[in-house]
């Protein structure tokens, strides 16, 4: 569940640079998740029936819509029109660390050893997939305007995933609805069609940046709504229902390896030794961060 996303995501950030200049970055997330809430209606529709449900959870609802689908790709696609993408998986890869501290700092959790080892091994991880095992590359970075919106955009999914593992009461239980994941899901992508329209309405008076429609575009839309939208937040709402969002936050870093096989595949570049390297430093993040710590036996 939680190895699917990053492979999806990996293909967005892929198609948000590809569209870069073809459609403005708050109008494709906007189209993204228009798509996406088309997509969803024949399987969630029933869950505009209880509207007395949706008005007691208002807030809560308001708070996922906003930060999973009407913040991190608004910022992670307005990152891409100025930050380079070394910049923005870098700070991405950030995640677990947002993770802990915002666990520790509001939902009293606290780090263990080997979480902290594990976000360390993943972060060494990816920073050799982002060198190409230079480490003279990374020490070449430099950090403009679209670094700081990655990073909000980081502040955003970090919130978002502790939401979703740490539920207010009246969606804990048996006070929670009835709803199935596709209810649920549709649910925060109305809310986030919302926010995402009214962005691009902002972005529109502002820019007037009209998109230039084509195959290309059309094609990207509906990979980004159905793949990295729909399948993709299933299996990871799944994935931190089972797991918690620290650990499922190591998985978010298989993306930028992901990214360069699949660059390795579209663009006919062989893998590099550096590529094992890095499954190999983020996977034993991710074997460290998830196990669990023995148990004491009474007596």
């Amino acid at each position: 569940m939680l190895t699917l996303p990053p492979l999806m995501w990996a293909g967005n950030a892929v198609v948000g640079r590809m569209l870069v200049g073809a459609v403005p970055p708050l109008m494709f997330n906007a189209l993204r998740w228009g798509l996406a809430f088309l997509i969803l209606l024949p399987l969630g529709w029933r869950v505009f029936q209880s509207r007395q449900e949706i008005r007691a959870r208002w807030p809560y609802l308001a708070a996922l819509g906003l930060l999973g689908m009407g913040s991190y790709n608004a910022l992670l696609y307005g990152a891409l029109q100025t930050s380079t993408p070394l910049n923005v998986t870098l700070i991405a890869a950030s995640t677990p660390v947002f993770m802990l501290l915002m666990g520790s700092l509001f939902y009293g959790v606290k780090s263990r050893g080997a979480e902290i080892l594990g976000a360390v091994l993943s972060l060494l991880g990816v920073a050799v997939v982002l060198s190409r095992g230079s480490w003279a590359t990374l020490a070449s970075v430099r950090f403009v305007a679209g670094d700081v919106l990655m990073l909000l955009a980081v502040v955003a999914w970090a919130a978002y995933t502790w939401l979703l593992a740490r539920p207010p009461v009246h969606m804990q239980g048996q006070a929670r609805p009835a709803w199935g994941w596709a209810e649920f899901l549709l649910i925060q992508v109305s809310i986030g069609c919302i926010w995402s329209f009214s962005a691009a309405a902002i972005e529109w008076q502002i820019t007037h940046q009209a998109p230039l429609w084509g195959p290309a575009l059309w094609l990207g839309c509906l990979y980004v709504a159905i793949g990295p939208s729909v399948l993709a937040y299933w299996c990871w709402g799944q994935g931190v229902a089972a797991v918690g969002p620290a650990v499922a936050a190591f998985f978010a870093n298989l993306t930028p390896v992901f990214a360069a096989l699949l660059s390795a595949a579209l663009l006919g570049e062989s893998p590099q030794a550096y590529h094992l390297l890095a499954f190999a430093l983020i996977l034993l993040g991710i074997v460290l961060s998830s196990k669990q710590p023995r148990q004491k036996v009474p007596g």
